[in-house]
């Protein structure tokens, strides 16, 4: 799945061009190295968000195209928040 697809659908971020331009500007970062907004998540994958007030890092649990707002939650899990 597409980064800034799994940031829409997880609800990290609230809109899909939101993901984009912050994948563009160097704020998201993937097992460590910055991403484009068309970088393949898998399974298992370590992801940073970097916002003005901090960070949050979170680990990648699954993959579905779309979810329900309850079941967002489950779809990472949250590894530090700065």
């Amino acid at each position: 799945m597409r980064l800034d697809k799994f940031l829409k659908v997880s609800r990290i971020l609230k809109r899909r061009t939101v993901a984009q331009e912050a994948c563009d500007s160097g704020r998201v970062d993937v097992n460590g190295r910055p991403a484009k907004p068309g970088c393949q998540l898998k399974i298992g994958d370590s992801v940073c968000v970097h916002f003005a007030g901090g960070a949050l890092t979170f680990r990648v649990k699954l993959l579905k195209e779309s979810v329900k707002k309850d079941e967002a939650q489950d779809m990472y899990e949250i590894i530090t928040e700065l």
